[in-house]
């Protein structure tokens, strides 16, 4: 069956293999079909089991009773099983089966992950080693059921699969190759080390190279090469709509609203009517600040200076107006979390009649809103706030390059084609100003790493790649979004309501002394170590405009803990904020919905507004960590879609020079980022023809072990481009040698 066509597009792998060394008190001898079935069935049978029943279970004839016999007597004796009765076998003390999903590496050896047991089981450090012989038809993504046989010195487990519980993955993205006339897919995520042989439809539209969608069928006695059915024919990898889906297929994403869905969609009503406990604020003048390309507006800004300071109206798309708890669309967008965002394309998270239209702020039309009413004194303190569910009408959609030119560069053209906007421009632009110096004085941590704008061009491909632009007009928006998400997050504080919170904790003090030792090693001076942020931005002040600061903002920002979402409020230590969480975009991210709702509750309460009780079955303290996944993915996924599009980018560029910065160092490469283009690649040590080079680990650098030049982390060094490998998606470079004989140095 074809699948159908999708309509809602809008360094290093770690090697965690056992140290040498193994624990040779014990052995191991893989286990017979047999000893696998035997094992499988006593696991997965909550009591224990007869001889007879066994027997019976497996469907082995009569004649094979004395080999099971004779198994059985032999685990027992090893401990595996537990004789309980003379012919009652249940699982022994050194049973060692558990249960887990396969995380597979392109070499073929793999880990168990996710180690869980109905048996009482060791608690182990590290996850259970399967050497390719020991994952027998097992999967990368498959659930199965393992023995646990030998622990390393090191303390990791060795394992072997007795059976796949659960397939993971049978739908893959591939790349056909033909092969003696006959297409062979190879699986575009190398942690599938096979090929898959077609069969079915389709077969006649295949060229050499084309990315495809396969079905895996059935079992295969070879797991080198399975058999599968062509389900799709995806055209050429070098289309940005081509490597959007085999990002889609790779990370497994919800790309595509279900008919339920979009029927509750199309049945919601356009009409904006006012009612009881919803302020208009319609004449209230309203703006948009977003990038050109925004097609989605979820905030909208409105600044009044007042006798002793300034009134902030931050309005946010009132989703939660059209997304009920319980309803098929509530269910799709929570699945999918957040919207996803590559160059040029989104998947969003509620379908484009919301997320373009009904929830979106466009100018000169009313909309539902979700304000925040904040009153600050002239220095930017916040003196007083309110929430309540609002309808605005923007009076203007400006872009953040506009109001650049306004208020930063008084372009004299710019200004004359907005005057009715200046003034409350230019309050906003007070207000933003002493928002922004409380913030640094209170420690908040400013780093500054550029991100790259991915230019596409009318067949989609990627085009240029520039620094994205960060002006004063970001700034402005972004101290207004975190003042109004402050707000609400000491709202939940003070009245002890059940909020879910976007917190970010302290990092560890092991991950604080490795990033000291390391800038020391650099030669800085840093100051005396706290455990504050403040003294984060103490750092990055040092560093700024020097060639170490893009490397040391890297650093630091590795050293942090990942930010998430919690019922429990800890408090975010980048922002040195005592309270904290996520408002101001539930167009794309549903936590913000969450968020909505939570306040939305309290406000009926606080004035004995009563409403009928909205079904849904998914407490707020279990939305954390699911919310908290979804977002990981989502950033592995835009991150995966730009490093595809640069790889592109850079294959027509071999024997090009460029400005990088070295941006890691181990014992068999460097690795380096250019300066311009935020491309990433790396530079073999066997590349390095001029001397032996010696990893010193302590300084993170390599050593020329006859000549003494040095390659070490946050130097500057002109490279050329070597090799591309559009396959797995790797760049190569080398460094460029002067007539003297010298590499060369960025300058």
């Amino acid at each position: 069956m074809r699948k159908k066509k999708n309509t809602n597009f809008q360094h290093k792998k770690r090697d965690r293999r056992p140290a040498r060394g193994q624990n040779k008190s014990h052995s191991h001898s893989q286990a017979s079909d047999l000893e696998q079935q035997v094992l499988t069935l006593l696991y997965t049978n909550e009591k224990p089991l007869h001889a007879k029943e066994i027997l019976k279970q497996i469907d082995l004839p009569l004649s094979d009773r004395k080999p099971l016999h004779n198994l059985l007597t032999r685990l027992s004796g090893e401990k595996v099983l537990k004789q309980i009765d003379k012919e009652l076998y249940g699982a022994g003390m050194k049973h060692g089966l558990a249960e887990g999903t396969v995380d597979q590496n392109a070499k073929g050896f793999g880990f168990v992950t996710g180690l869980t047991s109905r048996l009482t089981l060791p608690n182990y450090s590290k996850d259970p080693f399967l050497s390719p012989a020991n994952m027998r038809s097992a999967r990368h993504g498959d659930k199965v059921l393992v023995r646990i046989f030998k622990v390393t010195k090191d303390g990791r487990p060795e394992a072997e699969v007795l059976s796949v519980l659960e397939r993971g993955k049978e739908q893959l993205a591939g790349f056909v190759t033909m092969k003696s006339g006959q297409p062979l897919v190879y699986p575009e995520d190398p942690r599938y080390p096979f090929t898959i042989q077609l069969h079915g439809k389709l077969l006649e539209q295949l060229s050499e190279g084309d990315a495809v969608i396969v079905r895996i069928d059935g079992e295969s006695t070879n797991a080198l090469q399975l058999q599968g059915t062509l389900i799709e024919v995806l055209g050429d990898p070098d289309s940005v709509d081509v490597q959007m889906r085999l990002v889609i297929e790779k990370h497994s994403l919800p790309h595509t609203f279900s008919e339920k869905t979009l029927s509750e969609v199309a049945a919601i009503s356009d009409e904006i009517v006012p009612v009881k406990g919803r302020l208009d604020l319609r004449d209230i003048e309203h703006v948009t600040i977003d990038s050109e390309t925004a097609k989605d507006f979820d905030d909208a800004i409105a600044v009044l200076k007042t006798r002793t300071g300034y009134r902030l109206y931050v309005s946010i798309a009132d989703v939660s107006h059209y997304v009920q708890p319980g309803s098929t669309l509530d269910k799709e967008a929570y699945s999918r979390g957040t919207s996803i965002y590559f160059p040029g394309r989104v998947i969003p998270m509620l379908p484009e009649r919301l997320s373009n239209d009904l929830c979106s702020l466009v100018p000169d039309q009313d909309r539902y809103a979700f304000t925040a009413i904040l009153d600050f004194d002239r220095q930017g303190h916040l003196k007083n706030k309110q929430f309540s569910k609002s309808i605005i009408c923007s009076k203007k959609r400006f872009t953040y390059t506009m109001v650049q030119k306004i208020l930063v560069e008084h372009d004299q053209k710019a200004r004359g084609s907005h005057k009715e906007f200046l003034t409350p421009l230019k309050w906003a632009s007070e207000l933003a100003t002493e928002l922004m110096h409380l913030r640094e004085e209170r420690g908040s941590i400013g780093f500054t790493i550029p991100a790259p704008f991915m230019e596409l061009d009318d067949e989609g491909r990627i085009a240029s790649i520039r620094r994205e632009e960060r002006n004063f007009a970001h700034q402005l928006i972004e101290e207004f979004m975190l003042a109004a998400n402050e707000a609400v997050a000491e709202t939940f504080t003070e009245h002890h309501l059940n909020g879910l919170y976007r917190i970010h904790e302290r990092p560890s003090p092991e991950k604080i002394q490795e990033f000291v030792e390391f800038g020391r090693s650099l030669g800085l001076d840093l100051p005396p170590l706290r455990q504050d942020p403040d003294w984060f931005g103490q750092v990055l002040a040092m560093v700024k405009g020097s060639p170490k600061e893009y490397v040391i903002n890297n650093l630091l920002l590795r050293a942090m803990q990942q930010a998430r979402y919690d019922v429990k409020n800890a408090g975010h230590f980048g922002l040195a904020a005592t309270d904290y969480t996520h408002f101001t975009s539930p167009i794309r991210r549903y936590p913000d919905l969450t968020v909505h709702r939570t306040l939305q509750t309290f406000l009926q309460l606080s004035t004995k507004v009563r409403t009928r009780k909205k079904e849904t079955t998914i407490s707020v303290k279990d939305m954390g960590p699911f919310l908290s996944a979804r977002e990981r993915i989502a950033v592995t996924a835009e991150r995966d879609m730009n490093d595809r599009l640069k790889v592109r980018f850079m294959h027509n560029k071999i024997g090009e020079e460029f400005q990088a910065v070295i941006s890691g160092v181990n014992s068999s490469a460097i690795f380096v980022e250019l300066l311009d283009l935020f491309v990433s690649g790396g530079i073999s040590l066997t590349s390095l023809k001029d001397d032996y080079y010696v990893f010193d680990e302590k300084h993170h650098r390599l050593i020329g072990k006859n000549k003494g030049k040095s390659f070490q982390l946050g130097d500057l060094l002109t490279v050329g481009l070597l090799d591309v490998d559009l396959r797995r998606n790797r760049i190569y470079f080398s460094p460029i040698v002067s007539k003297d004989n010298k590499t060369k140095v960025s300058v």
